[in-house]
């Protein structure tokens, strides 16, 4: 009787032995790239996207060594029977070496076994790969079909028994998997692919079927699947936080747009605008500020800050900050006063964060200026087409110790002057060592003779705006009226 492994089926001529050759050898370096790949990817167990990298990584290996087992196989022609020497050389693709983390069970063909079960004479045929994948010994011999369901998990062994029985039955082709539980334990996912034989009067005689062990595949599988969906789940767990945090910036900032004048009735003693540039990474959304508010005693308090970190955690800790600044402001603590409770409340927060900040009250009657700051740009001053960094008071940054003290500076302005208070992102730029920003802003005086406050806004962000920032910025320009 011919194989049934080829009955009823044309046999395909061999193909020519070079241009299998050139498939195994590209095949081959297909997998070493895509070895290179993992070992290239991030280790980062916290890292969802690399898990998820590297899970697919793992899988394509997994296929690849299935085509490279094929090709082995195409080259060597038809296997040898059980009991017949082979001619196979073991110098196949399934030696080629990679770092695979999963534990492995010998070479890619022992991992795939044949077996016949003789319904007439109740022979039954496995091959020594077969014993190895059941985990059963030749001398315990092989098992019968009606055996076959006492190893097979509780929920799988329907899903066995109907294609047996199909195939038997109605002579349906077996394709399905099951699991089963070898003497030492370990479950394998099995994946079954059969026939029947049929006699001459076209009764079954015999079942065929080749078992292949698909549990590495499917953990691969598994694993890609997982991490994909943690990964899902970050991003939308990021997406989430970026709303909120940009709701929660959009809702502390000033809520005007275009210029403002303050006080708001009666003659104009400020003309104040300003602006917010985002960060060259959108996705970055951290805890800086500017804030103008009419004081009681009719002073203006003027205000730009930046805390450290990025997300909820920043934003949220700058409406903390901002609304203490507003609440010390409006109760009458001066900035240098002022500082020093704010880096009190930042030094106590169950958010541990850094900051820096500058905090200005102007007296439109007198024309001066006090301001205190932590660790913060300090003010530009613009007169007569002219511009100048003004002197710094001492003051460290907020949250870094207990008990700071921060010095307090004045400041007579002139009618036309012109300040401009910004955060470090807007003239840090890409690189933290570069510090042309604030030249390049000083600059601009010229330019900023006869503009109103908005106008000036609209000439820095011309400046800068397409410019490349780690961060986002804000600012702040206040013209001093006659």
């Amino acid at each position: 009787m011919p194989s049934h492994l080829f009955a009823d089926r044309p046999a395909h001529q061999p193909s020519p032995r070079g241009t299998v050759d050139e498939l195994i050898s590209q095949t081959r370096r297909l997998r070493g790239d895509v070895a290179a790949v993992r070992r290239d990817a991030a280790l980062d167990e916290d890292d969802p996207q690399g898990r998820w990298q590297r899970a697919l990584c793992d899988l394509a290996v997994h296929h690849l060594d299935d085509l490279g087992s094929h090709l082995d196989q195409l080259r060597e022609g038809v296997p040898a029977q059980q009991g017949e020497p082979s001619t196979a050389t073991g110098e196949g693709f399934g030696s080629f070496p990679y770092e695979d983390p999963a534990p492995h069970t010998g070479s890619l063909l022992s991992r795939v076994g044949s077996a016949e079960w003789n319904l007439l004479t109740d022979d039954i045929n496995w091959s020594e790969e077969l014993f190895d994948i059941f985990g059963r010994t030749v001398q315990g011999g092989p098992m019968s079909l009606d055996e076959l369901p006492a190893i097979v998990l509780t929920e799988d062994q329907g899903h066995l028994t109907t294609m047996v029985t199909e195939c038997l039955v109605d002579g349906k082709p077996i394709d399905g998997e099951f699991r089963i539980v070898r003497p030492d334990g370990r479950v394998r996912t099995l994946h079954m692919m059969g026939e029947p034989v049929l006699d001459p009067d076209g009764c079954t005689a015999s079942m065929w079927a080749v078992l292949r062990d698909v549990s590495e595949l499917r953990r691969s599988q598994r694993a890609v699947h997982d991490s994909r969906d943690t990964l899902a789940r970050r991003q939308h767990l990021d997406l989430t936080e970026r709303r909120i945090a940009k709701e929660m910036q959009e809702t502390v900032l000033p809520p005007w747009n275009g210029a403002l004048a303050y006080p708001e009735r009666g003659p104009a003693a400020l003309d104040v605008a300003g602006h917010r540039l985002p960060a060259t990474d959108s996705t970055l959304i951290g805890g800086n500020w500017f804030d103008a508010l009419q004081l009681p005693s009719q002073q203006m308090l003027l205000s730009t800050g930046d805390l450290t970190g990025h997300g909820v955690s920043a934003t949220s800790s700058m409406a903390m900050l901002l609304g203490a600044l507003r609440g010390m402001a409006l109760a009458g603590i001066r900035p240098g006063p002022l500082m020093g409770h704010l880096n009190e409340v930042l030094d106590s927060s169950g958010q541990p964060a850094l900051g820096s900040a500058l905090c200005c009250h102007y007296d439109p009657a007198s024309r001066v200026l006090s301001w205190a700051q932590a660790e913060h740009p300090a003010p530009l001053h613009f007169r007569g087409g002219t511009g100048r960094t003004m002197a710094q008071p001492d003051g460290m940054l907020l949250g870094a110790a207990s008990a700071a003290a921060y010095e307090q500076a004045q400041a007579a302005l002139l009618p036309g002057d012109l300040l401009v208070l910004h955060t470090d992102g807007l003239t840090r730029g890409a690189d933290a060592r570069d510090g042309s920003g604030v030249d390049r802003l000083l600059a601009l005086a010229p330019r900023f003779d006869g503009l109103n406050a908005q106008e000036c806004i609209r000439l820095i962000v011309e400046e800068f705006g397409d410019g490349e920032r780690q961060d986002d910025a804000c600012v702040m320009v206040v013209r001093i009226s006659g």
